[in-house]
């Protein structure tokens, strides 16, 4: 049977979105992680351009929510949530369903998730939650071996001898550091990245997501990623959701909660909000765009054996309005 994806991204973050729904029995997990190591591979390898990932969209179990999301790495590892793909999901499933405010569910919680008005023409946009948030170790993943229970803006020597990381999960594992321009755009944060995700270090054996922050101004910040399981990407939600929420707790002179900022990254900009709940609890909303570039139809069976001489795609237009809308931002 033929198989129907649709090439998607948020901030330049792409994935294939596969509804299981299409099936008349869901693919099994290996077939999943198959599937998307196929698929995701770059430099022509892959299906077309390859992607990050594969956002498997299916029914969900939980009352009250509209559909599930599964987050499949382009190395067939499983993510616990992608910001980024979320408002692609949210965007494909209101569509499915006419409705524009809703709860999706993830591995760990069921969030929320909106409609907003579009950020350009044919630039479609969407708000969603990013949530639960802890600083704790064993969320984090981080090895008892390491002294601290919580790293909060504290050198790791094992890393770098000057900068300072913050540790947090979203419910992803987050290593972030406010960093210069130069330091930004040089090779530490790649050199850092695949040192913690090559299954050696003793640190986050099982990896976690390093992200350099620039403060561009009051409310504003670029955001650059070396994800876990991916490498470098164009944008990871996740990670720019803890960049902001690191930059409300140290750098307070500039911004407080509540207040919209401004998070650049490789692949364009989004806007989030950090809120703190009556129990100080944090969670963030991330607000930026859904685009749909293509509808790709594959034999199944072709996608699982990496052949895809029978690939064949309808582009959307949506890439070129989302590219217009990316040059006024770097113009502004």
């Amino acid at each position: 049977m033929a198989v129907k994806m649709i090439k998607v991204h948020g901030s330049g973050n792409d994935f294939y979105l596969l509804d299981q729904t299409q099936f008349p029995e869901p693919l099994n997990d290996q077939d999943l992680q198959q599937l998307a190591i196929n698929i995701c591979k770059r430099d022509g390898a892959g299906l077309y351009e390859g992607a990050d990932g594969v956002l498997v969209v299916d029914k969900s179990e939980h009352p009250q929510v509209l559909g599930r999301m599964r987050v499949i790495n382009a190395d067939g590892t499983e993510a616990s949530m992608c910001g980024n793909g979320l408002r692609t999901v949210a965007r494909y499933l209101g569509t499915q369903n006419s409705q524009e405010a809703f709860r999706v569910q993830t591995m760990y919680a069921d969030l929320k998730v909106q409609a907003v008005a579009d950020f350009a023409k044919q630039v479609p946009a969407f708000s969603v939650e990013i949530s639960p948030v802890s600083f704790d170790a064993q969320t984090l993943g981080m090895h008892a071996n390491h002294d601290a229970t919580t790293i909060i803006n504290e050198k790791i020597p094992a890393l770098s001898a000057d900068l300072k990381f913050s540790a947090v999960a979203v419910p992803n594992p987050h290593l972030i550091a406010f960093v210069d321009h130069d330091t930004l755009v040089g090779p530490e944060l790649g050199r850092i990245g695949k040192w913690m995700n090559d299954g050696q270090n003793d640190i986050f054996p099982d990896g976690v997501n390093v992200s350099f922050v620039e403060v561009l101004g009051k409310n504003s910040i670029f955001v650059r990623t070396f994800e876990r399981g991916v490498g470098f990407t164009n944008a990871c939600g996740t990670a720019m959701s803890a960049s902001s929420l690191m930059y409300v707790l140290l750098h307070q002179e500039s911004t407080d909660f509540n207040q919209e900022i401004h998070v650049k990254n490789p692949g364009g900009m989004v806007k989030t909000v950090v809120h703190q709940g009556a129990d100080e609890e944090y969670w963030m909303e991330l607000i930026g765009n859904a685009t749909f570039v293509k509808i790709v139809m594959i034999p199944l069976s072709d996608a699982l054996a990496d052949d895809f001489s029978q690939a064949s795609a309808t582009v959307t237009g949506e890439q070129s309005a989302y590219e217009d809308f990316v040059a006024t931002l770097t113009t502004a």
